[in-house]
């Protein structure tokens, strides 16, 4: 675990020198520096302190390097085509269970009928007309509304507009799962 690194990267983009942790923290110079070259590991205490300086969270300094940001040009996202149901799925992003897609379905597209999975949904309406069913309910949105569900319950979004709808989706599901298998 390189503590000692994200701690140096974090003063220095504070634009902090070591000096002015150790006015802020009472630690010394040759300790810091030991902490940030990782040559001594420091004690919950004394790490609770310095990300109080920082001003980041404690457990910052135990992500691991997959946890942190990560960033998908636009040009880089995978996309995938449905001819079956009609419909682009453009892969936005994801982080553990958690999955951002953007689907567009033509007019008449729909993601097909009955269509459930683990997790859950939460769809905003970027352009177009669409209806959203889920047992019982039933609602024609456009765009800027939004609607989210359990998707264990069946459910069915079709585009009943003249025009393509573009529709941005945030879905949770088990870690292994791959979007194709959810849309």
């Amino acid at each position: 675990m390189d503590i000692g690194s994200k701690i140096r990267a974090v003063r220095k983009k504070k634009q902090m020198t070591i000096a002015q942790m150790c006015e802020e923290t009472g630690l010394s110079k040759g300790f810091i520096s030991n902490i940030e070259n990782n040559h001594t590991s420091p004690s919950i205490n004394t790490l609770q302190m310095i990300a109080g300086v920082l001003d980041v969270p404690l457990a910052y300094f135990f992500l691991e390097k997959k946890q942190h940001m990560r960033v998908i040009r636009k040009e880089a996202r995978n996309k995938t085509i449905f001819k079956e149901k009609d419909m682009l799925i453009e892969h936005i992003n994801f982080t553990g269970g958690l999955r951002m897609v953007q689907v567009e379905l033509p007019p008449g597209g729909s993601n097909g009928e009955g269509h459930a999975h683990e997790g859950e949904e939460i769809h905003l309406v970027l352009e177009g007309t669409v209806l959203a069913e889920q047992g019982e309910d039933s609602f024609t949105l456009q765009a800027g509304d939004s609607f989210s569900w359990n998707a264990s319950v069946p459910h069915l979004v079709k585009n009943i507009g003249d025009t393509p709808a573009t529709i941005l989706i945030a879905i949770t599901t088990e870690t292994d799962k791959q979007t194709e298998d959810i849309i």
